[in-house]
């Protein structure tokens, strides 16, 4: 049985080699990056990729029969913001055990009691296709990238796991037919496309590697939709406002710190200017409306749509917050020294035209800003409030155990 077991792993390796795209990696050894995250090249293969991760062992939560089965979703980047937030969602839409989150960190016990974790390195595309493979997946969706701010800091790491991760999820999907979603951002969008109102299809030159990176994916999603009927879908992100995570180095992660520097020390200097205006959305329609695209029984007209909720300022946002906390007061970067974050902003659309989404799966947020303001400033000091408790308790709790 051994040597059957090895003789199918090592024709298992030879098909990988095989491949095309694996060749041209296997001639370029230059392409390689200093950054330890992107080591892996393209379709590597690893110790780690022969050996398969936990078999299944969550009992279902569902009561459809086998012959309805949900889908099985693979969601890469799992322990981020938007991750964490989707893949509760689908489990609760699918059962637990039909979502197998994934990351290279190591997540919480709470997070590993809930559902399926294995380890997933999108750089390393044997051991993604052995997990896709193992747990019989049906779908991916693809969040592992390095956000604008982050991206423009290591440049080479980003190249590298925005694109290549990118390319082997995508290759993936054609490989094992398998309905991939994986999202775009506002910042596919650059300096010299409109800035009011910014249609789908429009003029999209990029200057960030963030946005480079994502218009690379949208298009090669689009050329394996059209040459070889992949089912790719993706959504342009605006900035996204959770209180449940904290930020992930986005230059709209501004709208997030404030809530908390208001509350915490009733100030807050903002590295973008007062009347920098950007698309923003709150977690749970972002939520909302990618699930809504995810699951819509057959492909939409087009691969990828902007959606959207609502457009501000920082001036806005900080006179929205003063009417429940009077005494805050803001602060901005100095205009004649300003904050590497700004260039990124101001090359990216004030507002967009999500009307395509809207009429396509029915797109549609909840959130404005002044419900979504109320909630962050009710969720943020309530998690203020159980800090204070905590620390309170904390010596009494010590002394009586001593």
């Amino acid at each position: 049985m051994f040597k059957s077991t090895t003789a199918s792993m090592l024709a298992s390796s030879s098909r990988i080699l095989r491949h095309p795209l694996a060749r041209t990696v296997a001639a370029a050894p230059s392409m390689r990056y200093r950054h330890a995250a992107a080591a892996t090249r393209l379709f590597s293969i690893s110790s780690s990729a022969l050996s398969p991760p936990p078999p299944p062992q969550y009992s279902s939560t569902s009561t459809h029969s086998a012959a309805a089965r949900h889908p099985r979703v693979l969601v890469t980047g799992s322990l981020g913001q938007l991750g964490s937030g989707l893949v509760k969602e689908l489990r609760g839409m699918y059962g637990n055990e039909n979502v197998v989150a994934s990351d290279v960190r190591k997540a919480s016990d709470e997070f590993v009691a809930n559902g399926p974790f294995v380890y997933a390195d999108v750089m390393n595309y044997a051991l993604l296709e052995r997990i896709v493979v193992d747990w019989r997946i049906d779908w991916i969706v693809h969040y592992s990238a390095l956000l604008s701010a982050v991206a423009e800091k290591n440049y080479a790491q980003a190249l590298s796991v925005n694109m290549i991760g990118f390319q082997n999820v995508l290759e993936l999907a054609k490989v094992h037919r398998l309905r991939l979603y994986s999202p775009s951002t506002i910042g596919a969008f650059g300096p010299s496309t409109p800035k009011d109102n910014t249609p789908d299809l429009t003029i999209m030159r990029p200057n960030t590697i963030y946005g480079i990176t994502k218009l690379y994916n949208e298009l090669l999603g689009e050329y394996y939709r059209e040459k070889f009927g992949v089912d790719f879908r993706s959504a342009r992100y605006p900035g996204i406002l959770s209180a449940d995570t904290p930020p992930g180095g986005g230059t709209t992660d501004y709208a997030v710190d404030i809530f908390h520097h208001a509350i915490r020390h009733g100030h807050y200097n903002c590295f973008l200017s007062k009347d920098t205006r950007l698309p923003m959305m709150y977690l749970s329609d972002c939520i909302k409306g990618t699930v809504d695209h995810l699951t819509h029984p057959t492909p939409l007209p087009m691969s990828v749509y902007n959606i959207a909720a609502v457009s501000f300022t920082p001036a806005e946002l900080a006179a929205e917050i003063q009417k429940y906390l009077p005494h805050f007061t803001i602060s901005y970067s100095d205009p004649a020294n300003p904050d590497f974050r700004q260039a990124i902003a101001d090359s990216w659309p004030a507002s967009l035209d999500d009307s395509m989404a809207r009429r396509d799966f029915g797109w549609k947020e909840e959130y404005g800003l002044e419900k979504m303001v109320k909630l962050m400033l009710d969720k943020i000091q309530a998690q203020v409030d159980a800090e204070k408790i905590s620390s309170n308790n904390g010596p009494t709790t010590a002394a009586m155990a001593a």
